[in-house]
């Protein structure tokens, strides 16, 4: 099967979300690799998704999952090689499935060769301009340039030692110390990055998701945050998050992007994470601009009919506005898993008519809530249904096909995520959704590579929760999600277009897609009744039943 010539493939695609260190190892290292997801593809052909989104394959110190880049033009040794990568890209195009791959535009890793020239050439020299550096505060500068914070805590600037020992100026990370910022006002910025795009589209990628799509441009005068907020909250005018100069970076993407759509595999694209409001975010897939961006909205909503109802209206509308389809998505590297999440007294955030209302509370008083993880699954199954039902693309994430729970016990010694360090061990970070995945066996490393330890600890309880394990049997999270997107492929009704709300009690979602589609969920108590004209051509839970219980969903044919 090759990839299907399609140039609007990525409306209505579904792509599933490849964390490489934690896919699959084929080397026994430990750590997962090029060659163990390419081994692996032809289980996402069997799954039934349209592409793959492979997270930051770059060479990197790995201080922050590999967000901290070091070359964009090459592969992590750990994981492989270039040319592993092109094996890999071409295997996934003889199965049928596109790779999109990440772009990390907004920092670098402080082993990058520029950062480190930048270091080296001292204050005032063109090598600094291509980042933030700018002299303290205070008589002897020893106060940052500015209020401004870091998304893992502290200040979000850093003093730099110069080479005879003395303090001199300071520069930007908006995330971790060892990932300074670039500054996007340097033309030679701007040209690098063309250049790394060209560089993978010339390889044969697909795509690129941009990650943090709304941080490159900051305020020209690097001023304190607006009194009475920090620099963290996203609000319009903010002076480091979401500034309009960002457009004029997309579209200059997007013209890139265009001169390699071709007859044979269709549109190049971008899909951005930005984690905005409904009405803002879809800004950013205007004409000219990104193809798709995650409706994160959907991500933190909680399980509640009302939230989630609102959530798809002011999706659809916002993005039915300027002409581009909606990105759903439950779950990603970055969040506690869906099935954990779902398992907890408070699910997330509340929404209403106008958007947020209440935001979901802090990671430490998640972390200290209970967990039904039964309950937490039956939800994950009844979302999954919900979101691949909705109009629009979707993504997986590596594991919730499983029904993978977030792993909270892990040791403190093995923790990794940055936020750990910068909080001062009291946020435990987002290692617990990242842990490999577990194929095969019944203990760990549970079929992840040939042996050896896995670089993070697998929990025991996974052997019920493996690929073999789930393989073929009735009912499993495994065979849910493969019957939903064999359903989804064929279904003319799923994937692009619009949908109907019918008529049902408050806390039933019910909806209708054209021709012959009805998507029903059922947040209430009381089972709802499975219409007698109706054939289910995929429930969350028992269809023998004639109902739709609490927490359940299903896919009617009416």
């Amino acid at each position: 099967m090759t990839t299907t010539p399609n140039q609007d493939w990525w409306r209505d695609a579904v792509v599933f979300q490849i964390y490489p260190r934690s896919f699959a190892d084929a080397d026994g290292d430990g750590t997962g690799d090029v060659a163990g997801m390419t081994d692996r593809l032809p289980y996402l052909a069997g799954l039934g998704v349209d592409a793959v989104w492979v997270s930051p394959w770059y060479p990197s110190p790995l201080a922050d999952g590999g967000y901290d880049v070091a070359d964009y033009r090459d592969i992590h040794p750990d994981f492989g090689t270039l040319a592993d990568a092109d094996r890999f890209v071409a295997r996934a195009h003889e199965l049928g499935l596109r790779v999109l791959i990440d772009l990390v535009p907004n920092h670098c890793s402080d082993d990058h060769p520029w950062f480190r020239a930048a270091l080296e050439a001292g204050p005032g020299s063109p090598e600094r301009d291509l980042f933030w550096f700018r002299d303290g505060r205070g008589p002897d500068g020893d106060l940052p340039p500015n209020d401004w914070q870091a998304m893992f805590g502290g200040s979000a600037w850093e003093r730099v030692i110069g080479a005879d020992g003395r303090p001199e100026q300071w520069y930007l990370h908006l995330f971790d110390v060892r990932q300074p910022d670039w500054n996007w006002n340097n033309p030679k910025v701007a040209d690098e990055f063309d250049s790394i795009l060209r560089f993978w589209f010339d390889r044969g990628i697909d795509g690129f998701r941009i990650d943090v799509a709304d941080s490159m441009v900051k305020h020209p005068d690097l001023p304190d945050a607006d009194p009475g907020t920090t620099s963290l909250d996203k609000h319009v005018g903010n002076p480091v998050w979401d500034r309009p100069e960002v457009a004029e970076i997309h579209r200059r993407w997007r013209r890139i992007a265009d001169e390699y759509a071709d007859s044979a595999r269709g549109a190049r694209v971008f899909v951005s994470e930005a984690y905005l409001p409904a009405d803002r975010v879809a800004d950013y897939v205007e004409s000219g601009r990104l193809h798709t961006t995650f409706n994160f909205d959907a991500l933190l909503c909680e399980w509640t009919a009302s939230s989630q109802r609102h959530v798809i209206n002011l999706s659809l509308v916002s993005h039915e506005a300027v002409g581009a389809p909606c990105t759903w998505v439950l779950s990603n590297h970055d969040n506690v898993r869906v099935a954990t999440r779902f398992g907890k007294p408070v699910t997330g955030s509340a929404y209403g008519p106008e958007g947020l209302v209440t935001p979901s509370p802090d990671e430490n008083t998640l972390w200290a809530m209970p967990t039904d993880l039964t309950l937490g699954r039956r939800r994950a199954r009844a979302a999954a249904l919900l979101e691949l039902a909705l109009p629009g693309g979707a993504y997986v994430y590596q594991g919730d096909e499983l029904g993978l729970d977030e792993v909270d016990d892990l040791p403190e010694a093995s923790l990794q995520d940055p936020t750990w360090e910068r909080s001062g061990h009291t946020v435990r970070g987002r290692d617990g959704c990242r842990v490999p995945i577990p194929w095969s066996d019944t203990t760990s490393p549970f079929g992840f590579g040939p042996g050896g330890e896995p670089w993070l600890p697998m929990p025991e309880h996974w052997a019920a929760t493996t690929v073999a394990a789930l393989d073929g049997v009735r009912g499993s999270h495994l065979e849910l999600y493969r019957a939903a997107l064999a359903e989804r492929r064929r279904n003319p009704a799923l994937g692009a277009g619009t949908l109907t709300w019918d008529d049902t009690p408050a806390e039933v979602l019910s909806f209708t897609r054209e021709p012959g589609f009805r998507c029903i969920v059922n947040f209430g108590t009381e089972p709802v009744s499975i219409p007698a004209d109706a054939r289910v051509l995929v429930h969350s839970g028992d269809a023998s039943t004639g109902v739709i219980a609490t927490d359940e969903a299903a896919w009617l044919a009416v």
